[in-house]
């Protein structure tokens, strides 16, 4: 089993993002094949990742995926590579708010059986670092905090007394940054702008990631760590698998007289949210997954019968999408089709009539603006109406994030029922379309990408 690590920290903006993306830079500098992954259901980490790896960036996601598939998911990313390294999510121990240690960095450092490296905020600390890092290094005995990386650093002075209290808590010091010649990085409402918006500037932010973390930690030391993770027994996740497994005769989707259908998926600096198992799940379906950027191409790909729009920054580009009308009116034709759509968050905003008054698609009847309310947090969720992607009566987790609003008008359905903070009606279903502010992971549920694309077939 591939050797590995995990990069926590005790809170969020301790720098986990600089030290995890600067270590996966540098390694794979050196010309090992590192794989990425990132707890939790974060997009743009993970581009940064892919970025810093050339492999894909992969999330592993308790709530959304369950428990029994980080193992697979992770081995299925990690295959081929040297190292894997796993960025963690908020502060160690913190998960989905009140069910204990569900989709925390701990839970996947357990499961992975993967040591754990510390990022600490050192920036206002001496002796107390000791305290802290001893607090988390014993929470969870099954939790092994390998070694500790102090970050914001002031001085030599600063760094002498920082390691002279940590020399008695049993875990060593594998790296220092210094509080100057941090790395800055593209941020935005939202957090970091993503790769595909800003590439130039994001290709600077690794590089510079990786110098800092070069100049500033052992990686010897470092490696030395991933290489102690002991064996990993666990299942390989496998596209082909995963549908078979809900098919009843074992069988996947035969070509038939229609060959593979050409499902097309949003990209571009719009529409840069998916995860990479989404694609691999409709082309082990039968399906020829063709990308498109909305920002640029004036029609959909050659012979396309379903579209996937997913998450992004529509509201950046809005003048820009609304410009590009030829494609406008193309997607609006294939969904008055009956096509099957599926659209998450941008995609949603991208099919109403207009976004903070720029004409968008006009598919569904409903007005988008951006508003002061940031909309953040994992999501129950039931189809309350058959869809593209589900029939009634199906339930999945999901995740919800934006600082936009929809005020809807008539002539479509609902496409989920969410139970929380409140219960309410959520997305629209409308002909084959089926959009909602809801992101959900298919690995869950394969069955999404099976019914989807068997929608072509009518």
């Amino acid at each position: 089993m591939v050797a590995r690590l995990v990069i926590a920290a005790p809170s969020s903006g301790s720098g986990k993002t600089t030290v995890a993306t600067g270590l996966m830079a540098a390694f794979a500098g050196r010309g090992l094949a590192v794989s990425p992954h990132k707890v939790g259901p974060d997009y743009i980490d993970p581009g940064y990742h892919a970025l810093a790896t050339g492999r894909p960036g992969r999330n592993l996601d308790a709530y959304l995926c369950g428990t029994d598939l980080i193992a697979p998911l992770f081995a299925h990313g990690a295959a081929g590579a040297d190292l894997a390294v796993v960025e963690g999510v908020m502060g160690l121990y913190d998960g989905a708010a009140g069910q204990d240690e569900l989709a925390s960095t701990a839970q996947v450092a357990k499961v992975l059986r993967a040591p754990v490296l510390l990022v600490v905020d050192a920036s206002s600390q001496s002796r107390s670092v000791a305290a802290l890092v001893h607090g988390f290094a014993s929470w969870d005995p099954r939790v092994r905090i390998g070694g500790v990386i102090l970050n914001k650093v002031a001085s030599d002075r600063h760094e002498a007394l920082l390691r002279e209290a940590l020399d008695e808590s049993g875990v060593p010091v594998l790296g220092v940054l210094r509080r100057t010649g941090q790395a800055r990085t593209p941020s935005r409402h939202l957090g970091l702008v993503p790769v595909a918006e800003r590439r130039p500037d994001a290709v600077g932010a690794v590089a510079a990631m990786a110098e800092q973390v070069r100049t500033g930690c052992d990686l010897e030391a470092v490696l030395a760590l991933a290489r102690s993770a002991p064996p990993l027994e666990t299942d390989v996740w496998d596209p082909r698998s995963a549908l078979a497994a809900g098919d009843s005769d074992g069988e996947g989707r035969g070509e038939g007289a229609t060959g593979r259908p050409v499902v097309a998926v949003a990209g571009g600096a719009a529409f840069s949210f998916s995860y990479t198992e989404h694609t691999e799940l409709l082309s082990a379906a039968g399906a020829d997954v063709v990308g498109f950027d909305p920002l640029q191409d004036e029609r959909l790909p050659e012979g396309t019968r379903a579209l996937v729009i997913g998450g992004g920054f529509p509201e950046v580009y809005g003048p820009e999408l609304s410009a590009n009308e030829p494609l406008r009116g193309a997607v609006a034709a294939l969904a008055a089709s009956g096509a099957p759509v599926a659209a998450e968050c941008a995609g949603l905003l991208y099919l109403s009539r207009s976004l903070d008054g720029h004409p968008m698609c006009g598919v569904l009847d409903a007005e988008a603006r951006m508003s002061e309310r940031l909309t953040l947090g994992y999501r129950d969720a039931v189809a309350v109406s058959d869809s593209s992607l589900a029939p009634a009566g199906t339930r999945l987790r999901a995740h919800e994030f934006h600082r936009t609003v929809l005020e809807p008008g008539a002539g479509a359905s609902p496409a989920w029922g969410v139970h929380q903070p409140e219960r309410r009606v959520e997305g629209f279903v409308q002909q084959g379309v089926h959009a909602s502010y809801l992101h959900t992971h298919w690995a869950a549920q394969p069955s999404v990408a099976r019914r989807f694309l068997d929608g072509c077939a009518g």
